[in-house]
């Protein structure tokens, strides 16, 4: 997406809390701005962003409620602040992975502390659009976006295997038996899914949310 942007003439700055996802996407648009950073602190001056995209981001950070109001302070008054979250409930393409886990009965490593209550919010277009109220935000709209992924077996289970996302973290953290049995799960359960060439066809439901900074309360 960055590429894309630097490709239409726009100025771009990314960050991320990875250092091999920074220098991934400084290779893949090495004509934007990459830095290393970590939601709700961002190294940038008040209102120094005309507009600013968090794509799935939400749902990693330690402080999602904080973090709108960081997105607000960096972008301009009349700016435009968007943001991806993953629906509750999910679609049953992304529920996959974690009826593997489940139905192998893998738990959950102790480093993997559940968000706390106060800091967590609904992940519904009412709860992620009070989410950008709260945080000053006007104008603001949140919808649901549906899709089918397609990707085969072996590529979905390459990111979990790997140790992608909290799922993967999950995984790897299994001895040898367990991993063993999930994939042996997951291979189960992805029939469900499968279609011509064991293509599977996974169902998949986010929120986006889309809000304007005002010049009432700024930080």
């Amino acid at each position: 997406m960055g590429a894309v942007a630097v490709a239409a003439g726009a100025r771009v700055t990314a960050v991320d809390a990875e250092p091999d996802m920074v220098a991934f996407a400084a290779r893949a648009a090495p004509d934007a701005d990459v830095r290393l950073a970590t939601l709700p602190h961002l190294p940038f001056a008040d209102g120094e962003l005309d507009a600013v995209v968090g794509n799935f981001v939400l749902n990693h950070v330690g402080r999602p409620r904080a973090a709108p109001a960081e997105l607000r302070r960096v972008t301009r008054v009349g700016g435009r602040i968007a943001a991806t979250v993953w629906r509750a409930p999910p679609a049953a393409g992304q529920t996959l992975l974690g009826r593997a886990v489940e139905a192998a009965g893998a738990s959950r490593p102790a480093h993997l502390v559940p968000l706390a209550q106060e800091d967590d919010f609904p992940r519904t277009e009412r709860g992620l659009a009070e989410l950008f109220v709260a945080a000053g935000l006007t104008e603001v709209t949140c919808e649901t976006v549906a899709w089918e992924h397609r990707v085969t077996a072996g590529e979905w289970w390459s990111g979990p295997g790997a140790g992608a996302a909290t799922v993967g973290q999950i995984v790897t953290a299994q001895p040898p038996a367990v991993v063993a049995e999930i994939k042996a799960r997951f291979t189960a359960l992805s029939a469900e899914f499968a279609g011509p060439g064991g293509v599977l066809t996974l169902p998949h439901a986010a929120l986006l949310a889309v809000g304007v900074p005002s010049g009432a309360g700024r930080l």
